[in-house]
Parts: structure tokens; sequence; C-alpha cells
């Protein structure tokens, strides 16, 4: 009887309907647009290490991670103008520009609300894309692409309209990169946002779980530590 009921409310549902269910169970748009900054602080486990990561967001302004690794900083940051990088696990050991597709891809890190928020106004097209099995829940799947072509397949719980998955592709140098991304423990914070505090990614062949320790809302952040440091 449950199958049935939530096969008939996802088959009279449209998609601006469902999307509105999940702004509203993720906080409303209220308490969304009175997050202007977030200082996040994490664990990140990859192929068995645990790293540290702090990262900053000033909405619509700014992103920037930092991963400690045995003592080396790890460095992601973007803006709308574009953004930079510094990996020294990859060689890259001074500040480097992000290229056109990385800055396409880092576009809504400094976003709040996830992809459906404001869809329109971003310029965004989104549609309803049936139904698909996420950890045993049968998801409502909402396909958005972005104005910048770029594809994110959300599974949302048809009972709390929290995002379970997401799964996204791009283009990156010229190689159509696939990431998903599974979502958990939610939890209300103290701005009304309610958000997963553990991120599961598959991204080229790594397994990268992310779980926030603690965030803090509307701190002042200093919108000069996103510009690129002169070598």
């Amino acid at each position: 009887m449950l199958m049935a009921t939530t096969s008939l409310t996802l088959r009279g549902q449209s998609v601006d309907e469902v999307i509105n269910k999940h702004i509203e169970a993720i906080g409303g748009k209220d308490a969304i647009s009175k997050v202007k900054s977030m200082q996040i602080e994490s664990e990140v486990s990859v192929m068995g290490q645990a790293l540290n990561s702090v990262t900053s967001i000033l909405v619509n302004k700014g992103f920037k991670n930092v991963t400690t690794f045995n003592g080396v900083e790890i460095i992601q940051c973007f803006t709308p103008d574009g953004g930079w990088s510094v990996n020294p696990m990859m060689g890259s050991t001074t500040p480097t520009p992000v290229s056109e597709d990385q800055k396409k891809a880092g576009s809504t890190t400094f976003d709040v609300g996830g992809p459906l928020f404001n869809y329109k106004e971003k310029g965004s097209t989104a549609e309803l894309a049936g139904s698909d099995s996420v950890n045993g829940v049968k998801t409502i799947k909402l396909k958005v692409k972005d104005k910048n072509a770029i594809e994110t397949v959300l599974y949302l719980d048809p009972t709390s309209y929290y995002v379970l998955k997401q799964d996204s592709k791009g283009t990156v140098d010229g190689q159509e990169v696939v990431s998903t991304s599974l979502f958990s423990g939610y939890k209300k914070t103290d701005s009304g946002l309610v958000m997963p505090f553990i991120t599961n990614t598959s991204n080229q062949g790594f397994e990268i779980t992310i779980t926030h320790n603690k965030i803090e809302f509307n701190k002042e952040i200093d919108p000069k530590i996103f510009e690129m440091p002169k070598s």
C-alpha cells in the first residue's frame, strides 16, 4: 500500500512542486537567504588517511578549502572570476590558476542551498527523470542542467525530500568527468538550514568521505583570502 501511495504521489507532482518541498525540507527560502557566509571544519577520509579540512564560503563571492596532510596544505579556491589551487601531492607547489572547465565546475561552490534553490534565476533547467533506488529507498529523480551545461542528477527521498544521492557530469580538460555523492547524517543547524553532515563521494577512482565536525554561519570572512597569492 505504501509503495502504491508513493507511486501515485510521484505521478501527481510537478517538478516545481517537488523542488518547493525540497527547499522547505532543508529550512526554507528565508533560512537559506539569510546565510551570507559559512566556515566548515571537517575530517576527510581518503585512501585510509584521515585529513583535516577547513572550508570558507562567502556566498556568491568565494569558496576556499584548505586540507592539511602531514603538515602540507592542499588548497582549492573559486570565485566568480575563476580560481586557483595548490596541490603539492600532484607536484603543484605554487598557486596555479584553474582552467576554464574547472572554473565552470567550481561555479556553484560558493552558492548555498544547492542546485535546486532559485534554479530558474541561476539560468538552470530542471525536469523529473523518473525514479531510482538508493539504499532501498525509491527516490524521486531530478535532472538539472546549469547555464554551463553541467548536468546534475539528484535523487530525493519522497518522505523527507532530502537529497540522498547526486550524480554530476561535466568536462575537465576535454575529458568527461562523472562524480557520485551519497549524503547522510542530516541535521538542522543553528541557522535553520538542514544539511548533510556526511558525504561519501566517488570521483575518478577515489573514494572520499567528508564528515563535518563544526559549522559556523555568518562569521566575518575577509574576501582577500580568495585572491591568488603572487608567486
